[in-house]
């Protein structure tokens, strides 16, 4: 049976208060459950103008039309507009996420600091946030949390260190074909890695050709490892495009695909050490922590 787990990121504010919702009652109408990554802290999405001079960043913008995606308000935050705080808004969305089942974990405190400074944040900062965020998650529910996925699929030294001595269950901050223990500049780290094995939405939207009718099946073509990994955002997915998404999880259901958790597969899975590195992959901007060998 072919496998697939769903890996939902938060963020945004407005995806967490209005995306994420949607979502969930999708998932309980689908008896699914789904590996959720929140952003704990303020939403500083309007900073996120910096990567203008990223080579593409301004055409992913336009062909997947995030100005209505995202929200006006959204691409003001933390610029014009004052940059919201994320989970503490509306804590009762977190612990419903969590109360039904679903696999929850840290995606960062501020998503557009951590997905553009990475670089230049050392252990001790990373460290920091990563408590900052941990700190909410354990006032909410009562225990410590156990993932990680990186914002941006960036990943530094400090990153997998701190991640290390944190003792994670899981970690899924990297592109790939299937778990591993990363390999990062000739060091070995022992925290598992669920690599994200499928494009995402914003990747393929647009692009040669793809719609909303052929997306659901171009997701489906591209099930061939033992262990699926599917991104998706609240924003994109929980919003605009939640037909698509609802589309393309009926023809999956229907096509015989059992859903499953990243817990899951971590508690399953068998992995060997395999290395990283930065890589360009199509339809997005920048580069990204990428399993040697993939994509």
């Amino acid at each position: 049976m072919t496998k697939l787990a769903l890996k939902v990121d938060i963020d945004t504010f407005r995806g967490y208060r209005e995306g994420l919702p949607r979502l969930l009652e999708l998932f309980a109408n689908r008896g699914i459950k789904a590996s959720i990554f929140f952003s704990f802290g303020p939403d500083n999405s309007g900073k996120a103008i910096r990567r203008i001079f990223r080579k593409g960043f301004i055409t992913k913008m336009l062909r997947t039309k995030a100005p209505s995606t995202y929200g006006l308000k959204t691409l003001l935050y933390g610029t014009l507009l004052p940059a919201p705080e994320i989970v503490s808004s509306a804590p009762e969305v977190f612990i419903r996420a969590a109360g039904e089942g679903h696999d929850c974990g840290v995606h960062a405190w501020d998503h557009v600091y951590a997905q553009d400074k990475l670089k230049k944040i050392n252990e001790a900062e990373f460290r920091e946030l990563f408590d900052k965020a941990a700190e909410i998650y354990r006032r909410l529910v009562g225990n410590e949390p156990y993932s990680y996925a990186a914002p941006g699929w960036q990943c530094s030294e400090a990153s997998f260190s701190v991640i290390d001595a944190l003792g994670l269950l899981y970690a899924s901050d990297t592109r790939g074909t299937e778990p591993y223990f990363p390999v990062w500049k000739g060091k070995k780290y022992n925290t598992l890695q669920i690599p994200t094995t499928l494009p995402t939405m914003d990747e393929l939207w647009g692009c040669g050709g793809v719609t909303a009718d052929s997306l659901p099946g171009q997701w489906l073509s591209g099930l061939t490892r033992e262990w699926n990994v599917l991104t998706v955002h609240a924003e994109m997915e929980g919003m605009s495009k939640l037909s698509v998404f609802e589309d393309f999880i009926q023809k999956a259901q229907a096509g015989g695909v059992e859903f499953l958790t990243l817990r899951d597969i971590a508690h399953r899975v068998k992995a060997s050490p395999s290395p990283v590195k930065e890589k360009k992959l199509a339809g997005r901007a920048g580069t990204l922590a990428v399993q040697e060998g993939s994509c």
